[in-house]
C-alpha cells in the first residue's frame, strides 16, 4: 500500500474546497494561522465524537432516525458550534460577518478531513469509493460549515437577536446533516436521485449566504470609500 498518494488524495478535497472558501472574503482576508489553528481544531474533534457517538450508541441504541439526526448529525455539529463559539465568536479577528463562514468552514473540513483519510486507508482499493466521499460528504461537511457561520456572523454583527441565530447557526446543520445521512441509510440503493437535488439546493443558498454575508461586511463601506478618494 503506497501511504503518500492514499493521503494526498483524502487530504486534496478539504484543502480546495478550504482555500476556495477562504478566497471568497472580498474585503479582508483571516489570518492563515488562525484558519489552520480552527482546521487542526476539527481534526482534533474526530477521536472525542467517536467515543461519545459510541458511548451514546450504547446508551440509545442506534435506529436510522437516531442514527442520522441525534448521534451523528447533533454530536458532529454541536461539537463544532461549541468550539466556534468558545474560541472564535468573541475574537478579535473576527471583525465581519463572513468571518463566522471562513471558521466554521476550517473547523468542518478539519473533521471531514481526518475523516475522510480514514475513510481512504479502509477503502484503499476503490478510486470511485474516494472520489464520492470528496464529492458528497467531504463538500456536504463545507455546506453545513457554511450555514453554521452564516448565521454566527449574524449572531455577532445583528445583537438584538443575537439568540434567535445562535440557535439557528446549530439547529439548521443539525437537521441538514441530519437529512443527509437519513438519505444515505433509508435510500440504499437509489440514494443518488434524492442526493442530487438536496445537494444542489445547498450549494445555491451557500453562494447566496457567501455573498450576503460579504454584501453585510462593514469594510465594504471603508472599501467603497478608498475607491472614491483613489479616483
Amino acid at each position: 500500500m503506497q501511504i503518500l498518494p492514499i493521503v494526498l488524495a483524502a487530504v486534496a478535497p478539504g484543502l480546495s474546497l478550504l482555500a476556495y472558501f477562504y478566497l471568497k472574503d472580498r474585503y479582508e482576508t483571516e489570518p492563515i494561522h488562525l484558519v489552520i489553528r480552527m482546521f487542526l481544531f476539527g481534526v482534533l474533534l474526530v477521536y472525542p465524537t467517536m467515543v461519545l457517538q459510541n458511548a451514546l450508541t450504547q446508551e440509545f441504541g442506534e435506529g436510522t432516525f437516531i442514527t442520522s439526526f441525534f448521534l451523528s448529525g447533533g454530536v458532529e455539529e454541536f461539537l463544532k458550534w461549541f468550539v466556534l463559539y468558545h474560541l472564535i465568536f468573541r475574537h478579535q479577528a473576527f471583525d465581519e460577518p463572513y468571518d463566522g463562514i471562513v471558521y466554521a468552514v476550517a473547523v468542518s473540513l478539519g473533521y471531514a478531513t481526518l475523516e475522510n483519510i480514514i475513510y481512504a486507508f479502509l477503502h484503499a482499493g476503490s478510486f470511485t469509493a474516494l472520489m464520492i466521499r470528496a464529492l458528497l460528504p467531504v463538500s456536504a461537511h463545507a455546506l453545513f460549515g457554511v450555514m453554521m457561520g452564516y448565521y454566527l456572523g449574524k449572531a455577532k454583527f445583528v445583537p438584538h437577536k443575537m439568540q434567535k441565530y445562535l440557535w439557528f447557526s446549530l439547529l439548521l446543520p443539525i437537521f441538514w446533516h441530519g437529512l443527509f445521512d437519513y438519505i444515505l441509510l433509508v435510500f440504499k440503493s437509489n440514494w443518488i436521485w434524492v442526493m442530487i437535488p438536496v445537494m444542489t439546493f445547498l450549494w445555491i443558498r451557500t453562494i447566496w449566504r457567501v455573498d450576503r454575508a460579504n454584501a453585510h461586511s462593514p469594510l465594504r463601506v471603508a472599501a467603497a470609500d478608498e475607491k472614491i478618494k483613489m479616483s
